[in-house]
């Protein structure tokens, strides 16, 4: 972590209110990449697996995504076939699903977990078992800047779409609340979470993204001093002419564009000693939010880990009080 704030003081933070560019026909773009990937869908899989979480039910999750790709996953959930409201989960930078009964928490907490693997990833702090099978063109390593020249080929079009696929498969599981099927996740895992909650309509009925990133990339790439912004920021400082093309495609994922797009209770965390994701980039998205049951946590002396498990137990009281528990 930090050792000192880094970014605007705290009573310019939460006024921050960037003036981002929302690109020409972007519902448009994310209606056609939505409709083809379910026109593309195939069967979801749920198979039973043995954990040494035996006070819990693990099922190996199996359903497709972007151009009907298949995703990986877990369910975890209490034992029995009681219809109960679901926390779908999407994991942070270089991360994947892990390994069975790794992550547990919102199952014990009486809900149905969902935990979505992350296509391509998976290799730098948990294990993955999800490809990535669409190539790209000259990038700098890791995913940021995968396809980044063009909005249709860029990495973050594919996990995005992935991200809101798990929440329509999720909705049609046996034993699974439709009406009360939540997200989150922490880093790139709030990023997706705001992604889905924000391109899947209704169907989402609360938003909990722990120092999300992925959110307002103009001021991002070029004040983040540490990775995965700087991916991108090395990649410009080679591709010296590609900056307005960049910045177009990452106007079409960018979480601080389309949190316009939620509705849904929401409840942010953000770290004012994060130099991995700005405070400013989280201000940004939770600013945006066209929610009318909103609140963010503020975790002064805190870096990327922001509030850890202190900010779960938050969590589940404040999705308790939202979703009937």
């Amino acid at each position: 972590m930090a050792v000192t704030f880094t970014d605007m003081p705290l009573d310019l933070l939460r006024a921050y209110r960037p003036a981002l560019v929302e690109p020409d026909g972007l519902d448009a773009f994310w209606t056609e990449t939505l409709d083809a990937a379910r026109t593309a869908a195939g069967p979801t899989r749920l198979v039973p697996v043995e954990a040494p979480v035996r006070t819990l039910s693990v099922s190996d999750l199996t359903f497709t995504g972007f151009d009907g790709d298949e995703i990986r996953g877990w369910v975890v959930r209490p034992h029995g076939d009681e219809v109960l409201p679901a926390v779908i989960e999407y994991i942070g930078y270089g991360g994947g699903r892990g390994l069975p009964g790794e992550r547990v928490n919102w199952a014990l907490a009486g809900y149905v977990h969902v935990i979505m693997d992350t296509r391509g990833q998976g290799s730098a702090w948990s294990l993955g078992s999800t490809p990535d099978p669409h190539g790209s063109a000259a990038a700098f390593p890791g995913v940021m800047t995968r396809g980044i020249l063009d909005p249709r080929d860029y990495y973050y079009r594919r996990l995005y779409t992935d991200a809101v696929r798990l929440v329509d498969e999720v909705r049609t599981m046996a034993g699974v609340d439709a009406t009360r099927v939540a997200v989150t996740g922490t880093s790139q895992g709030g990023g997706l979470a705001i992604a889905a909650a924000a391109l899947s309509g209704d169907a989402v009925a609360a938003v909990m993204p722990d120092v999300p990133f992925l959110c307002d990339f103009p001021n991002g790439i070029v004040r983040t001093p540490a990775a995965p912004f700087t991916e991108i920021t090395r990649f410009l400082s080679v591709h010296r002419d590609e900056a307005d093309r960049v910045l177009h495609t990452l106007s079409h994922v960018d979480g601080a564009v389309l949190a316009r797009r939620i509705h849904a209770p929401a409840y942010f965390s953000v770290a004012l000693m994060d130099d991995v994701v700005l405070p400013s980039g989280v201000f940004a998205a939770f600013h945006a939010l066209s929610s009318d049951d909103a609140a963010i946590e503020e975790y002064t002396y805190n870096g990327h880990e922001g509030g850890g498990h202190r900010h779960w137990i938050k969590q589940v009281a404040w999705l308790d009080a939202r979703l009937g528990r």
